[in-house]
């Protein structure tokens, strides 16, 4: 099991899709070689689906989700290998994320998508469930990718900032490629789900602001804006990270309903959505990674494909220069699914999947459960 072909499955706070990485993985070094990637959107349907289930959910409709999810995942596994010509039996193993639920940090986490159900239907070993452990150690259960951002993406011989806008952002200052000691990773707040939820409301067939054109027309409200950065979140210290449970699609809603009422248009709430984003990430780099200020900050996740955001971003952040994961490695949608393949190795392995300076747990732990295959 030390250098191996595996896949790495992730569905995110964003609800934009099921993405499916396969990836060659060494141990000693750690290292991970993208093969083939691909990404299956969320219809409209299955994406309400999904929100209705997270809002208003039955246990029975929580069950019945988490076996059409895993047969969902299952399904572009298969896509996957097919496209790229590798049969399941040459697997060592699929590390799937699952779909978050329920992010309460501290106290509990839930993540759908049966792993049983992937096993069965490719004939595969599966490791899941990864940040309950970590919960049970009493750390926060999340970000998880900071091990990966540290052994993988982090600059051989200086520090680097990255940062990646999901549904939530977060970004991982590392000091060196490998270096663990320093290392400081959190949530910052919102990524892309409450943009593309206000997106959302005010044209339903859009999936998201696409070229961030909306917040381009729009002017976002200011006084608003300072209104929202006041959330305690933002000013708490780390480790923290949040969910949907917080800034969700009733954020997004009362966001809206605000800039209406003080007579903005459509686009000025998405453009105060997107300012918001931009701003609490900004903040968060300027006041925690503390005398860190050089190294360049990498972006990666859907925000990065949105130019007003990145565009708005990079001029808070000046002088530090900004890059896109893109350009120094992959295709940055790829790098969850890329860096939970990593940490299922780590698990195979035996080794930690944490990093207790970003969740808060007691120590390192091995994440996540194996179903045989």
């Amino acid at each position: 099991m030390t250098d191996v072909l595996a896949v790495g499955l992730m569905s995110g706070t964003s609800l934009d899709g099921v993405s499916t990485a396969l990836v060659r993985l060494t141990a000693d070094p750690p290292g991970a070689t993208l093969v083939a990637f691909r990404q299956e959107p969320y219809g409209a349907a299955e994406r309400g689906a999904l929100i209705d289930a997270m809002a208003r959910g039955t246990a029975r409709d929580l069950a019945f989700l988490h076996v059409a999810l895993g047969e969902r995942f299952a399904g572009a596994v298969l896509a996957l290998l097919a496209g790229a010509r590798v049969a399941p039996r040459d697997l060592a193993f699929v590390a799937s994320h699952g779909q978050t639920v329920w992010h309460e940090p501290g106290r509990a986490t839930l993540q759908l998508g049966d792993a049983a159900v992937l096993a069965e239907r490719l004939g595969v070993q599966v490791v899941s469930d990864f940040r309950a452990r970590d919960v049970a150690a009493g750390g926060q259960g999340a970000p998880l990718v900071p091990l990966a951002d540290v052994m993988l993406f982090g600059h051989e011989q200086r520090g680097r900032l990255l940062l990646n806008i999901g549904g939530m952002a977060n970004f991982t200052w590392v000091p060196r490629r490998g270096v663990t000691e320093g290392a400081l990773a959190f949530d910052t707040g919102p990524g892309v789900a409450v943009i593309d939820a206000v997106t959302r409301r005010v044209d339903p067939d859009a999936a998201y602001d696409q070229g961030g054109e909306r917040a381009r027309r729009g002017r976002p409200a200011q006084k608003l804006l300072e209104e929202l950065l006041t959330d305690p979140y933002f000013d708490q210290t780390p480790p923290k990270s949040t969910g949907r449970e917080r800034f969700g699609i009733e954020y997004a809603d009362r966001l809206l309903a605000r800039v209406r009422a003080a007579g903005g248009s459509e686009n000025d709430a998405v453009a105060t959505a997107t300012a918001l984003t931009a701003e609490s990430i900004a903040r968060a780099i300027a006041r925690w990674p503390g005398k860190e200020k050089e190294g360049e900050l990498v972006i990666s996740g859907g925000g990065a494909k949105n130019p007003a955001l990145v565009e708005r971003l990079a001029t808070r952040v000046q002088p530090r220069p900004v890059v896109l994961f893109d350009q120094l490695f992959f295709d940055g949608e790829a790098k969850e699914a890329v860096a939970f393949a990593f940490l299922g190795h780590q698990t195979i392995l035996g080794r930690a999947g944490n990093l207790p300076a970003a969740t808060g747990a007691r120590a390192s732990r091995i994440l996540g459960h194996i179903t045989p295959a």
